[in-house]
């Protein structure tokens, strides 16, 4: 089996009995924010060819950096076999069948498939709001021989379940940011560097667990970090490890792998990695050019940047758009959908203002969830009400993703980072997962699944089993995703941390410090 890199998350997986080509991507995504880092523009002819004509697709799920869809439009014949995840909604089959592609096979949560001899693959989803438009996947791969894990960007809950089918070769995992917080909060330089600190090592903290739990003999850093090369967006590449971002590249995940004793593979697009006896790594360059990515990365990227001038400007461009009555559109849309969700607009508990950043034309939307409504910030509607949460964002963004009726914010617009954000108390989950949602089909789940768990919340801390942590004894469960804290829990100080996605509580009365009303019952050993 071998494994080359097609930049970012994309695989091309070869063996004798066949290819698997996964999350190729290459067009920027997310209004063109980000980039493919190292560049994959300059692929050569011959493993273009390869990646062109895969045996079978594998789309990790929905988001822009994993399903391309303009490279895919144009580049895969519409009947290549595509391996579709076990999500509870029909719509990424939808998605890329949009795109013409006819040829899909459904897979079963977990359970291997022989594709043919001699090539097996099981694909284990995440199916909450939070983990993405309707889930997000990881994809085991065996030739009977040796076994790849594509872990991606996929927060796996359950790694018995990855490390079930048998010893790891190869893993594959994102341990950089792929989130727009803390960069975009208002926030002093001193608070939003100590913020961006902080999210990089629960990142960081949270792939070593994936990375113990699986054990492979060699990991791969994977799934970032984007490069921005837009001038408003440049400062979030960290390039001298500085900069208050949580992109940080693979050298520094990687020296964390070897300072716990793991073997990690730099690949860069078109690095192969062929796995047997042993692992041999081959670099599409020369190792002081590939060291050169790295080392000089600011000439790196402004060279990058410079060949990309013109589509940049192209696209700054295509955002004009005539001024619609922008207030009653929303209104119309998302007004249904929040009397579909009472409660996660409960869960919310507060409006938000959606403020247009356009000179001397701004515009004040009043999301107000309580009441389940949509006014005007300047109309006698809005008196009285007191935002709690406010996103700023360009007037010409905010009709694109209108006119588009793009159903998840996060992907059209907040993972694009051209926003600015501030609230007025802790993170609130619910406010991202209705902006996440905005289908019937997608609101219909994420009030669903709220609904459950808060029916579930209390009896969870008073019925799940404990584990010890560190000199404490915990609940075994997260509140806030179900997370085994005897795997992901760690104490810092007078915190218990869940390191799969950073959340806090206090060690002395259980209290969630990251978001209001999620509780643990957490007590000192021996008391």
């Amino acid at each position: 089996m071998r494994a080359t890199s097609v930049g970012h998350a994309g695989i091309l997986i070869e063996c004798d009995a066949g290819s698997i080509l996964c999350d190729p991507w290459f067009v920027p995504a997310f209004l063109g924010s980000w980039f493919v880092f190292p560049r994959n523009d300059q692929l050569s002819p011959e493993l273009s060819a390869r990646i062109e004509q895969p045996d079978y697709l594998y789309v990790s799920h929905l988001h822009g950096d994993h399903l391309d869809e303009p490279w895919l439009s144009e580049h895969l014949r519409r009947d290549v076999p595509i391996l579709l995840p076990d999500y509870p909604t029909g719509e990424q089959e939808r998605t890329l069948r949009s795109l013409g592609f006819t040829q899909f096979i459904h897979t079963r949560n977990g359970v291997e498939t022989e594709l043919v001899p001699g090539l097996s693959v099981a694909i284990h989803v995440e199916t909450s709001i939070t983990d993405g438009p309707g889930g997000d996947s990881a994809l085991v791969v065996s030739d009977g021989r040796h076994r790849l894990v594509n872990q991606n960007d996929c927060r796996t809950t359950d790694l018995t379940a990855l490390a079930a089918h048998g010893p790891v070769d190869l893993h594959w995992l994102q341990y950089s940011g792929a989130i727009w917080y803390p960069m975009v909060y208002d926030l002093p330089a001193d608070e939003m560097a100590r913020l961006c600190s902080a999210k990089t090592e629960s990142q960081g903290a949270r792939a070593m667990r994936y990375v113990e739990a699986l054990g492979a003999r060699a990991v791969v850093p994977s799934a970032g970090p984007p490069a921005f090369l837009d001038d408003g967006l440049f400062d979030l590449n960290v390039i001298d490890g500085d900069e208050p971002s949580i992109f940080p590249d693979q050298r520094w995940f990687l020296d964390r792998l070897d300072a716990a004793g793991h073997r990690g593979v730099l690949a860069i697009p078109g690095t192969t990695i062929t796995i047997g006896d042993e692992i041999v790594v081959e670099h599409p360059m020369p190792d002081d050019e590939v060291r050169a990515i790295f080392t000089d990365k600011r000439a790196y990227l402004g060279s990058y940047r410079a060949d990309w001038s013109d589509w940049l400007a192209d696209l700054h461009r295509s955002w004009a758009q005539p001024r619609t009555d922008i207030v009653t559109s929303i209104a119309a849309w998302w007004e249904p959908l929040m009397r579909l969700a009472p409660t996660v607009c409960a869960a919310i508990g507060a409006p938000l203002m959606i403020r247009t950043d356009n000179g001397d034309d701004d515009l004040d939307i009043i999301i107000d969830f309580p009441n389940a409504r949509v006014v005007n910030g300047s109309s006698a509607d809005a008196v009285g009400l007191e935002p709690g949460f406010r996103f700023v964002i360009a007037r010409d963004l905010l009709e694109t993703v209108v006119a588009e009726n793009a159903v998840d914010w996060s992907n059209s617009l907040l993972l694009s980072c051209r926003f600015r954000a501030w609230r007025s108390g802790a993170y609130n989950e619910y406010l991202y997962n209705f902006i996440k949602s905005l289908s019937v089909e997608r609101m219909t789940k994420t009030e669903a699944e709220a609904a459950s768990k808060n029916a579930r919340l209390h009896a969870e801390v008073a019925e799940t089993d404990d584990v010890q942590v560190g000199e404490f004894i915990v609940q075994r469960r997260c509140p806030h995703r179900n997370a085994d804290l005897s795997i992901f829990g760690e104490i810092d100080g007078d915190d218990l941390v869940c390191t799969l996605h950073g959340w806090r509580f206090d060690t002395t009365t259980g209290q969630c410090r990251t978001s209001d009303d999620h509780p643990v019952r957490i007590r000192r050993r021996g008391t």
